[in-house]
């Protein structure tokens, strides 16, 4: 404990000028024990003030954190627990009641009589003390002191001297003396100037004899000054004898600086025989190379792979003997010349075989692996490279060595790999992308089509060719299929230049099945490619030992007219390339192996979009997700250069179908013979929505979509109105009610988010082009009673007061009942009759709104009727002339029509 409270004393009380009197090892009542330390101090400035400090050992080390400090005057009650019987804990009374147990009851009793005297001395007896014994108040602070005299008046500064406080009390030794002192003078309380007196009496006593001691010690003065000359004598004495022997020395001194030059000399020879023996064992060691290693560079196997390994290690030692840092003079030596031309010798001699092998590796795996092309001709799958790679990467070590040795033949070896493997992937990529249109062409329903029409077989040839063909361009005319989709297509989107009639077949004839199996078809063509692509950009990094990770941003202009020749003319200077050339040296590498890739995809691409054009929707999702994935892996990487160049192809096509689309909605012509009906385009914009929300379900490019989609639906919208205008058999109001009404429940049900304001439109379109319909259509059974209060609102309207009206000669009573007589019930009914059957003839079955209609009408019809018989009841009051059917006639006509039809 005491070694505890020095530390405390030194690490956290000294920095903070307070002095530590008491501690006591505690912890929490009641809970996990974690050991903590209460510590009384008081501050060695004025005025004092007295701290309860909680001191927690830190956790992650073996020093003390001042944890929380407590002033002594907002103590309130000191609980002992039990003032009989030893218990070690005790409660502390702050603003809060602090229940703690200490280590022991020693401890504990020590630091309450701490606290009560630091109570006394400074709070004038504030404290409250309870359950503590009246012994320990009184008896253990005398036991505390007698046992450390110094613990609770000294500070602990850790060697320095201590400081006492101006108040010091005395121990029990002191008291003693002064009681024994003050018992023999009787006086010394009742006159304490008499006792002062005396003391100082006896103090110049005391002074005088100590004065008499030191002089009666001069005859022991004179002694020792006496045996202080006798040493002087012997110090002389010495001194003759030592000059004597320092002149017997110096003959002997001279005779051994002859003997030192000697050592010295030999020493010097000795050192420039080590020399010259390091410097012969350097070359011997460094320069030397094992004639194991010089047998395999010379005639070591390339094929197999303990040859390999041999040849590696020794163009490994070839290295290292050929780069040796030789010392200042080494070069001169005729021997390290003649080494030297030696190892260049090998190298050339290896590094020609090392090629030269190479070669013939790269020429035998080319016709092995086109001999597996056969197999995979009826496969939509790509050859695997992987064990040409395994084979080659064996040499991926000596590629090092050659990079580093003989740049030249390194890079001869990345043109000829470039040019056999070019013509290799040439051939499969082509076979593959064959295999490929054949399964989009050879099995859906358009290869049935092309083979039964009794068309020119010419045509058709012409049209595969141009798409099949090397040049990677898409020539011939587009007229033959053309022609093909009018002949194959009886439907009525053909007939009428339908929404999807866009130089290619007709989108009704191709089922789900068609539009899943060619997704299907282009998912596993760019599945294929990545991995391939993948693959060889890996070897080559590896192989050639190029970095291809962190790439840096490149211009595509250097690889645009990459020919055989692009390498070496970078580096003719045989030096190796910095990373970041090396990074685009793996993307002009993987753009002259697969140069072939991006015409193959776009020639598939075209051949898709004349199969049917929504499969552009199709291509658009796959390659963008594709896009997005090799971006992420590799945004400056040749697949990800390769398929966003190809994405940007798809996009195009995508925007052309949309824009054919709107073109064909504006060229739509309709029949003038039959009702319109639904228009074409917007049917198929609901065919066009529909599996465009089914495909970009979840897609990268939402936004294209969303895009189109406002592009399309205008198109829609205004090439509705332009159709109504032009429509004489059926009227204008229904074309755009029914239109407007399919539009608004097809953007309904597919729940479009960007067309919501599209949707509100046309419903209130649709609204509106009702309404106006039934205004229109009821105004012709009841025709002249209709222009009869028309005339009379006129003339109200023109200031005639209401009641007046029946006194005009053209609109008086008789002339009213003359037209009323002229629409009793049975020639009502007989005029909605023939109504309903006109606006049957004007409606279309598809739409199903005859009975919409026909019940707007009912509404309509009655709102007209309450209107004229208001009219008749303030412009004729008191006339008695009513209508000569009732509202419930009416209903009962609607209602028989509409149930007898």
């Amino acid at each position: 404990m005491t070694a505890i409270k020095h530390a405390l004393q030194r690490d956290i009380f000294t920095p903070n000028d307070e002095r530590l009197l008491s501690i006591v090892n505690v912890c929490k009542a009641g809970k996990k024990k974690k050991n903590c330390f209460l510590c009384a101090t008081v501050t060695t400035e004025r005025p004092v003030q007295v701290k309860v400090v909680k001191v927690k050992k830190s956790d992650k080390g073996d020093f003390y954190k001042r944890q929380i400090a407590w002033a002594l005057r907002d103590l309130a009650v000191v609980d002992a627990k039990d003032a009989i019987k030893e218990n070690p804990e005790f409660d502390l009374h702050f603003e809060k009641i602090y229940k703690w147990v200490a280590s022991s009851t020693a401890e504990k009793n020590a630091f309450i009589s701490c606290i009560w005297k630091l109570n006394q001395r400074y709070l004038r007896k504030k404290i409250d003390f309870v359950n503590v014994s009246s012994q320990l108040l009184e008896e253990l602070p005398k036991v505390a002191e007698e046992s450390v005299p110094s613990g609770e008046n000294q500070s602990v500064t850790g060697g320095d001297e201590e400081v006492v406080d101006e108040y010091q009390e005395l121990n029990a030794r002191e008291e003693q003396d002064i009681e024994i002192m003050m018992e023999d003078c009787e006086y010394a309380i009742s006159n304490a100037e008499a006792f002062a007196e005396k003391l100082s009496r006896e103090l110049q006593v005391l002074d005088g004899a100590n004065i008499q001691s030191i002089m009666a010690s001069e005859k022991q003065v004179n002694i020792l000054m006496k045996l202080l000359d006798e040493a002087l004598k012997e110090v002389d004495q010495i001194e003759l004898k030592l000059s004597s022997y320092e002149e017997m020395l110096q003959s002997v001194k001279e005779q051994m600086d002859q003997i030192s030059e000697s050592n010295h000399l030999i020493h010097l020879s000795n050192t420039n025989n080590v020399k010259l023996l390091s410097e012969i064992e350097f070359l011997v060691n460094h320069m030397d190379l094992a004639k194991g290693h010089i047998r395999a560079l010379q005639e070591g196997d390339l094929a197999s792979s303990r040859g390999i390994e041999a040849c590696t290690n020794a163009a490994d030692a070839l290295l290292q003997c050929m780069n040796v840092a030789l010392r200042p003079g080494h070069d001169m030596l005729l021997a390290v010349k003649q080494q030297q031309q030696r190892f260049s010798d090998l190298r050339e001699l290896f590094a020609r075989r090392l090629a030269s092998h190479l070669n013939n590796v790269f020429v035998q795996q080319g016709h092995d692996q086109s001999s597996t092309l056969a197999q995979h001709s009826v496969e939509l799958t790509l050859p695997n490279h992987h064990p040409f790679h395994r084979d080659l990467l064996r040499y991926a070590k000596l590629m090092e060595w050659l990079k580093s040795t003989d740049y030249g033949k390194y890079e001869g070896l990345t043109k000829n790999y470039m040019d056999y493997l070019s013509r290799l992937y040439e051939r499969e990529i082509k076979d593959f992308f064959e295999v490929a249109k054949i399964k989009m062409t050879g099995t859906t329903k358009e290869s049935k089509k092309f083979a039964t029409l009794p068309r020119k077989e010419s045509a058709v040839k012409q049209e595969t060719e141009s798409l099949h063909g090397s040049s990677g361009k898409l020539t011939g005319s587009t007229s033959s299929l053309n022609k093909l989709s009018v002949q194959s297509s009886g439907n009525r989107r053909s007939q009428s230049s339908s929404l999807l009639d866009m130089g290619n077949m007709s989108a009704s004839d191709l089922d789900v099945a068609d539009r899943t199996k060619f997704d299907k078809i282009f998912e596993q063509v760019l599945s294929e490619l990545e991995p391939l692509c993948l693959a060889e950009q890996d070897f080559i990094s590896k192989f050639f030992k190029l970095q291809q990770h962190q790439s840096m941003p490149g211009t595509m202009a250097e690889a645009e007219d990459l020919d055989g020749g692009t390498l070496s003319r970078q580096h003719n200077c045989g030096t190796p390339l910095p990373v970041s050339s090396e990074k685009d040296m793996i993307r002009q590498m993987m753009i002259k192996i697969f140069r072939c890739i991006e015409p193959e995809l776009n020639n598939l691409i075209a051949l898709g979009d004349k199969i049917d054009s929504f499969n552009s929707l199709y291509m658009l999702v796959k390659m963008s997700h594709h896009v997005w994935t090799a971006q992420n892996v590799d945004p400056a990487s040749f697949l990800s250069t390769t398929l966003g160049n190809v994405l940007v192809t798809v996009k195009r096509n995508f925007d052309k179908c949309i824009s054919n689309q709107i073109r064909q909605m504006e060229e739509v012509k309709i029949s003038k013979k039959s009702k319109v009906g639904i228009l074409p385009f917007v049917a198929e914009f609901e065919e066009f929505a529909g599996l465009a929300e089914s495909i970009f379900k979840n897609a990268e490019r939402r936004g294209d979509l969303d895009k189109a989609y406002t592009k399309l639906i205008r198109g829609v919208f205004v090439n509705v109105e332009k159709v109504a205008n032009e429509s004489q058999k059926t009227p204008r109001d229904v074309v755009m009610m029914e239109n407007f009404h399919h539009i608004f429940a097809t953007l309904s049900r597919l729940k479009i988010s960007c067309l919501e304001a599209e949707k509100k439109e046309a419903k209130q379109k649709y609204t509106d082009n009702l309404q106006a319909y039934v205004i229109y259509s009821l105004g012709q059974p009841l025709e002249k009673l209709n222009h009869f209060f028309e005339g009379v609102e006129a003339r109200v309207a023109q200031g005639i007061r209401e009641e007046e009206v029946s006194y005009q000669l053209a609109f008086n009573k008789q002339e009213l009942r003359k037209v009323i007589k002229e629409y009793p019930g049975k020639e009502v009914k007989k005029g909605l009759d023939n109504l309903y059957k006109k606006v049957d003839k004007h409606l279309c079955e598809e739409e199903n709104l005859l009975q919409v209609v026909w019940h707007s009408m009912q509404d309509e019809f009655i709102r007209q009727y309450k209107h004229f018989e208001g009219l008749i009841a303030r412009c004729y009051p008191g006339s008695g002339i009513t209508m000569e059917f009732t509202i419930q006639d009416i209903l009962d006509y609607f209602s028989s029509i509409a149930q007898s039809h």
